[in-house]
């Protein structure tokens, strides 16, 4: 427990003096009274001030004790409070907080947490499957025509074409056969209406194969894994490579269907 200073107790009586003051003139003397024998009315004052009772008797014994022991024990009071502020000093100085930096905004704080790496890490490189057109495509097809055509100029200055006889406009040749490119589109003629064989049956072909690269989204390049794409293109190869055979060889005089082995070869290129 502390000492509670003399001039504490020296307000607290002021204000309970003016307070009894206000109260009426008729107090006036006994609060004159109570301030020139403090003593007697010590506990009638304690009672009305806020200091609990016990507070004041300590006080007051232990400024009978301070006066019992003379100067000497202020001055010892007087050394243990300088020391007491020295430490208080010294330890406020120690303890002091370092110096906290801020970050942008002015914000203190740092919120810290725990991530994968792959959540993070940007992984740029990749592996496709495709390349660019151009030049991985467009520069091998350019270099497979030219060595097309540098092979065909070769070959036609060497080996002459086999041409026949000038045409009598007044025969006609029987049997009369396209030449051999055009013969499957020949025999359809002979079999559907020039409609049906001329636009219809080629037109679907060709949108069928059209539609290949779209109805066959395979990415494998293994043809045991393409079996639907090398299936349809396939058909189409032997449906006018067979048109194509008949129209040749088994067709004879007035575009008839003969058997080669019975009744000769009607053929030409």
């Amino acid at each position: 427990m502390t000492e509670i200073p003399e001039h504490l107790r020296k307000r607290a009586a002021e204000a309970r003096k003016k307070a009894a003051e206000k109260g009426g003139g008729g107090d006036a003397a006994p609060a004159a009274d109570a301030g020139a024998t403090p003593a007697a009315d010590a506990p009638a004052s304690a009672a009305a001030s806020r200091i609990p009772a016990h507070l004041l008797e300590r006080s007051k014994a232990a400024k009978a004790r301070a006066g019992d022991g003379g100067g000497g024990g202020g001055g010892a009071a007087t050394a243990t409070a300088t020391r007491a502020a020295a430490a208080a000093a010294a330890t406020g100085v120690a303890t002091a907080a370092p110096p906290v930096a801020t970050g942008p905004g002015g914000h203190t704080q740092r919120l810290l947490t725990v991530v994968k790496s792959g959540s993070i890490q940007d992984v740029k490189a990749k592996p496709q499957d495709k390349v660019h057109t151009w030049p991985h495509l467009l520069v091998v097809e350019f270099v497979a025509s030219l060595a097309i055509t540098a092979f065909l100029l070769i070959f036609s200055i060497f080996v002459n074409a086999p041409l026949l006889a000038l045409a009598n406009v007044n025969q006609t040749p029987n049997p009369s056969k396209a030449p051999w490119y055009f013969l499957g589109l020949q025999e359809l003629l002979t079999m559907f209406h020039p409609m049906v064989a001329g636009v219809t049956i080629p037109g679907i072909g060709l949108f069928a194969l059209i539609l290949a690269p779209y109805t066959d989204r395979n990415p494998s390049q293994k043809p045991e894994d393409r079996k639907f794409a090398i299936g349809l293109f396939t058909l189409f190869l032997m449906f006018w490579a067979v048109l194509v055979l008949i129209g040749s060889f088994f067709r004879g005089p007035g575009f008839n269907f003969i058997f080669p082995w019975n009744d000769g070869l009607f053929f030409d290129l």
